[in-house]
């Protein structure tokens, strides 16, 4: 029996075995098709997060889903630049990013706003000390629960985030609660609160 012949088959088969396989390779050609339309459209793989915590409520909240854009194809508009600029992304001015906290590979990734970018040796803050280096200050938009900026606090204490640290920034909007099927399988369940 030749290959056109045999693939004949496999697709009228009426077994168990032949339809979960028909199944997993339409799934995994699903898989690759959006990855790779993701690559060519946004620069990542993965171009979509699910928010795990409240610091960006009102604008953005716990299970939504965020696509992001690669660093590498856009550029940042800070809070502060963005005010000037009367640009706003996610009903605030300037840019929502999503960086790995102190350049941590593998570590949960923070989706914050870019406040504004300091220079090495400049305040990070008024009255605030000296940056060790340049990078962005940046801040969630919980006024509740995210009063000072990371730098003041736990998130990344006395370090701006460095350009090679942020993945991306936040495009297009959200979508709702879809986050939450990620996030509860691995023991979130934020999305209950």
């Amino acid at each position: 029996m030749d290959l056109k012949n045999r693939l004949k088959n496999f697709k009228e088969s009426n077994s168990f075995w032949a339809g979960l396989l028909h199944d997993l390779i339409f799934v995994l050609a699903v898989v690759v098709i959006f990855a790779s339309v993701s690559k060519i459209a946004l620069g990542l793989y993965t171009p979509m997060v699910a928010v795990e915590s409240g610091s960006m409520i009102p604008h953005i909240q716990i299970g939504d889903i965020i696509f992001v854009e690669s660093i590498d194809r856009t550029e940042i508009i800070t809070n502060e630049e963005g005010k000037k600029l009367n640009y706003s992304s996610f009903d605030e001015y300037g840019d929502v990013i999503l960086y790995k906290p102190r350049g941590i590979e593998g570590g949960t990734p923070i989706i914050h706003r870019a406040m504004y970018y300091v220079n090495k040796g400049e305040n990070m803050w008024p009255g605030g000390p000296a940056a060790p280096y340049s990078g962005y200050i940046t801040k969630g938009d919980n006024t509740k629960t995210n009063a000072a900026y990371d730098q003041q606090g736990s998130i990344s204490p006395g370090l701006p985030i460095k350009k090679e640290w942020v993945i991306g920034k936040a495009k297009f909007g959200r979508l709702p609660l879809l986050g939450c099927i990620s996030l509860i399988p691995r023991g979130n369940f934020a999305c209950f609160k």
